[in-house]
């Protein structure tokens, strides 16, 4: 039986992304984990990066600013395991156009398939310049840096532009945006303004596999007019693209087609008339567990699902699926598929960085900034979330709800690049109020269980949050997830578990402390956490919680916000808002993340081949807040608390 529209979704069939039902090592992600050690050869030190750029600067005349730059915006100066989704090695990115993309034997759990069309073959090409094997090119950093280097000379001498170490970093705008590899003036273009950003602000890091490279903020004038001498095409659209300038987008339409006889038996989203109703309130981020290929062939497969946006990891690339005004299935979670964009990331949540590339990000970012500022969603972790925050609609939901993009996400770095950083905090010692900031890179929680089958597969990642504890100990259990497991059994550290995990950019209200340690409230109980004072991983935050209304036991918290059964007209059946497994008790406080929820439910059953003749959007009276209940948010109904702002 094919999907039905409201069934299908509400059932919490959600396109992909892995089930939260892989909690367990017998049942985790299809995703095969790798261990984020280096193929380099310069093995453990630390500084052998910042040495390898100086030296290929200085011997293909390049200025280092300029190298290191473009490094950081194809790789962030990583040099993963193997080869990257586009067959790109190393630091610099150097294309394989020969090799299959994804991950051939290296554990992706993929076939190879075609490297993305058109694409330059930079290791080959390097290998000339440089007179090195295209093996050396793959596995050494240093030779890697040099074939990097050498490309981008010979295209500065080609261009007839000035080399030299000591020439004008500001002259070398056309040769990066030659090196983004794309055939199109304005992607290239704005490749190139996010190198010369990185030269302008500068950035540090210590990269997934151990190396720290460090480029100090320099004053550089960009010479942008140049790029009109790689005499690349301007844009041209293939339908109704809605993307910003910059960003190298494609329009691959998903079918609504009717499936059969019964008007309920249709695909693969929903027709609607948004902004206008319902409200546009939120933008979802979700990784494939698919190749790009793969993903594009189930998005346009009348009997699967839908979505708004496809990003591919190798270079960023997107292929937009819908309409802005029509609701895709993405977020197993009916009321806020209505009132979101999804966005599909290529990539498998175990295997984290390998597939996180910075093109993507940075593409990812640029369309999300966009998208924010049209239909004005705030730039925050309550409007931009993961699929791994959307809660279940009723109890029995919760369980089989998804975890992407999973822990290996940077949420922090995605929201400097959507300049809304998540280190804003107010200054002074709140104390009713935290924001979790781990950091990233070194932040390096235990993670078991990323093949499905070995504890120790998932090696040693940067990760995105911290876990919680029953007590105010390294020792002590992590925090049960009663939605997961109904038993009260603590929650595990398999790759799949986000039970005991606040993540980074998150605000919860604070229980209590001691020392060193801090305890929030988290899914009805207290979860402690390492924080602090000269090494904190929370930041206090202005904001206000809720509290039951005073002669309250406790207040229900719900997976979605719908009206009061009097709103509904005669013709739509209403309905129920059934409570969440979660007790939410007097003592307890949770951080608000939204006092403004649309209080609705678009009707939307049937097939419409030409206008929306059901789909009706049922607005209520009643008010409900989103608030911070756990890894996952929920809803609260104003009648039921109190709003206190945070001390």
């Amino acid at each position: 039986m094919a999907l039905g529209a409201l069934a299908a979704v509400t059932a919490g069939m959600a396109l992909a992304g892995p089930s939260a039902q892989a909690a367990d090592p017998t049942a985790a992600s299809g995703a095969s984990g790798s261990s984020g050690s280096s193929g380099s050869s310069a093995g453990t030190d630390p500084a052998s990066r910042e040495r390898a750029f100086a030296a290929a600067a200085a011997e293909y005349g390049v200025p280092r600013t300029v190298l290191e730059a473009v490094s950081y915006a194809q790789t962030r100066w990583d040099f993963n395991p193997g080869h990257s989704t586009s067959g790109g090695y190393g630091p610099m990115h150097l294309v394989d156009a020969h090799l299959g993309s994804a991950a051939e034997g290296r554990g992706l759990g993929q076939a190879p398939t075609a490297a993305p069309s058109p694409a330059a073959d930079t290791l080959g090409r390097a290998a000339t310049l440089t007179g090195l094997s295209e093996d050396a090119l793959r596995t050494d950093e240093l030779a890697n840096i040099r074939g990097g280097a050498a490309l981008l000379a010979a295209t500065q001498k080609r261009l007839g532009l000035p080399t030299g170490q000591a020439s004008d970093a500001g002259a070398w705008f056309a040769a990066v945006a030659d090196a983004s590899g794309s055939g199109e003036e304005d992607v290239a273009n704005a490749f190139a303004d996010d190198a010369y950003s990185v030269i302008a602000s500068g950035a540090s890091r210590r990269t997934v596999d151990g190396k720290q490279v460090s480029l100090v903020p320099s004053r550089v004038t960009p010479q942008t007019a140049q790029v009109k001498r790689l005499g690349l095409l301007k844009k041209q659209s293939n339908g109704p693209v809605d993307c910003p300038p910059g960003l190298d987008c494609a329009w691959v339409p998903v079918p609504y087609e009717s499936l059969g006889s019964d008007p309920g038996d249709y695909g693969n989203h929903d027709i609607a008339s948004r902004p206008a109703a319902p409200k546009i309130t939120n933008i979802v981020i979700h990784n494939t567990e698919a190749t790009y290929d793969t993903t594009l062939k189930l998005v346009t497969d009348p009997t699967y699902l839908a979505w708004n946006y496809t990003l591919r990891s190798s270079d960023g690339q997107i292929a937009q699926h819908l309409q802005p005004q029509d609701v895709g299935w993405h977020a197993g979670n009916w009321y806020v598929n209505s009132h979101s964009i999804g966005l599909e990331h290529e990539g498998f949540a175990a295997t984290g960085a390998q597939w996180f590339s910075e093109p993507m990000y940075r593409s990812s970012a640029r369309l999300v900034r966009y998208l924010a500022t049209k239909y004005d969603i705030p730039l925050d972790m309550q409007h931009i979330f993961g699929h791994d925050q959307v809660p279940g609609v009723t109890p029995g939901n919760v369980a089989g709800m998804h975890w992407d993009p999973g822990p290996y996400w940077n949420w922090e770095h995605y929201f400097q690049l959507l300049g809304a950083p998540l280190q804003a905090h107010q200054s002074g010692a709140a104390k009713d109020l935290v924001r979790i900031l781990p950091g990233f890179e070194d932040n390096r929680q235990p993670v078991t269980f990323c093949d499905g089958k070995a504890a120790d597969s998932c090696g040693s990642q940067p990760t995105n949050f911290v876990y919680l504890r029953t007590a105010p100990s390294a020792e002590a259990p992590l925090v049960n997830d009663i939605g997961r497991k109904s038993s009260g059994a603590p929650s595990t550290t398999s790759v799949s578990d986000i039970g005991a995990r606040a993540q980074a950019g998150l605000t919860f209200a604070v229980a209590e402390r001691r020392g060193d340690w801090t305890a929030i409230w988290f899914n009805g109980v207290k979860g402690w956490f390492p924080n602090p004072v000269a090494d904190p991983t929370a930041v206090p935050v202005k904001g206000s919680y809720v509290v039951p209304k005073a002669g309250l036991a406790s207040a229900p918290v719900y997976g979605r916000a719908y009206p009061e059964a009097s709103a509904y007209p005669a013709g739509i059946p209403g309905q129920a808002v059934v409570p969440l497994q979660y007790t939410f008790a007097a003592g307890q406080r949770y951080a608000v993340g939204d006092l403004t929820v649309p209080t609705d439910y678009y009707r939307a059953t049937t097939f419409s081949a030409d206008t929306p003749n059901d789909h009706v959007d049922v607005v209520g009276q009643d008010r409900y807040y989103q608030i911070s209940l756990g890894h996952r948010f929920a809803y609260v109904r104003a009648a039921d608390v109190d709003v206190v702002p945070a001390q």
